[in-house]
């Protein structure tokens, strides 16, 4: 893949020659349902970074609600590199000068090597026959989902219902009816997406969780196979997996052209493969057709097709006072 990424500035490399014979240390910090994913890039990264340059590293990962991880890193966390799962993260981060202005086009497909979209993960044997959105609020259905204003998984969850009703012709007034019904139906609202899995398995909270695709590799690997029905909705969202080198803490450290080599292997041949195995939706064609039976066929919008872009969402949805508050009252 040719990769059309500028050059950084030459004095991050001299800061990082002259550290190059001591072992270099990069902090990801990332979203909650992309752990197990990352544990696997950094395994295959390490090596292949070695091979390549002769240097060794460590690579460290922080997990956490998506937008809940951003403000950790705009108050001072060490990031070398962010790995969100919505672009209003990384934008914060730009507005305060943590990350580039024009970090979306420092790597290809706006600087997004994967995607993902949102499904249900429904007790074994589906009891409670859930199929589609409007299986969602129904009554006495529980939904586990997480809070859209600490997670991009909850974000992508709202518009992604909302987008269901505007697709099939509804009106602004009856999106709002449906999603004040579906979060009716929540019991709580889950911090991350990793929180929510636990809600729901450990916890045995609610009767359907909405989520990431990725996380269904997750569930089975850590409670079996046995435990989840995975259903398919009849439309669903594209949710980009942006990436960004932390400007801030690379030209503190050094580690600018370590931060920048990381992000390009997602992009790589074999980065995309693993994105596959964990059920993330690589940009790689060739691979998304290898993983037929992993990426279901599914009818799916992008976020700037119904809603401008999600920072426009952001504003209408979620920020103080939006539609989501309207909505939802915290309990």
């Amino acid at each position: 893949m040719n990769l059309k990424i500028k050059t950084l500035l030459a004095g991050f490399a001299l800061a990082a020659s002259g550290i190059a014979g001591a072992q270099q240390t990069l902090l990801n910090v990332s979203y909650d349902v992309a752990r197990e994913f990352y544990k696997d890039i950094n395994a295959a990264f390490v090596p292949a970074y070695k091979k390549a340059t002769g240097k060794d590293v460590k690579i460290d990962q922080a997990h956490g609600g998506s937008s809940a991880q951003a403000r950790a890193v705009a108050d001072g966390l060490d990031a070398d590199v962010v790995t969100m799962n919505t672009t209003t993260d990384i934008e914060f981060l730009a507005e305060k000068g943590v990350v580039a202005k024009d970090w979306a086009k420092r790597f290809p497909d706006n600087a997004a090597p994967t995607t993902s979209t949102m499904l249900f993960l429904v007790r074994n044997g589906n009891p409670k026959g859930i199929k589609d959105w409007d299986d969602l609020i129904k009554p006495g259905v529980q939904v586990v989902v997480v809070n859209p204003k600490t997670g991009g998984n909850g974000r992508y969850t709202y518009l992604a219902a909302l987008g269901y009703i505007k697709k099939k012709g509804g009106t602004d007034a009856q999106a709002q009816e449906f999603l004040s019904k579906l979060y009716k139906n929540v019991p709580i609202l889950a911090r991350g997406g990793r929180d929510a899995t636990t809600a729901f398995l450990q916890r045995n909270t609610g009767d359907v969780l909405v989520t990431f695709e990725s996380e269904v590799e997750s569930v089975n690997k850590e409670f079996g196979k046995d435990k989840v029905d995975v259903i398919y909705p009849s439309i669903s969202i594209i949710a980009e997996n942006p990436v960004a080198i932390v400007e801030r803490t690379v030209a503190k450290k050094g580690t600018a052209d370590l931060a920048k080599a990381y992000l390009q292997f997602l992009y790589s041949e074999e980065g995309q493969e693993i994105a596959a195995r964990h059920s993330i939706r690589p940009r790689n064609q060739a691979i998304v057709k290898k993983y037929a039976d992993t990426f279901k066929p599914i009818k799916l919008f992008t976020v700037q097709e119904l809603f401008g872009s999600l920072s426009e969402a952001q504003k209408v949805h979620f920020n103080d006072g939006g539609q989501f508050d309207k909505i939802y009252t915290v309990k």
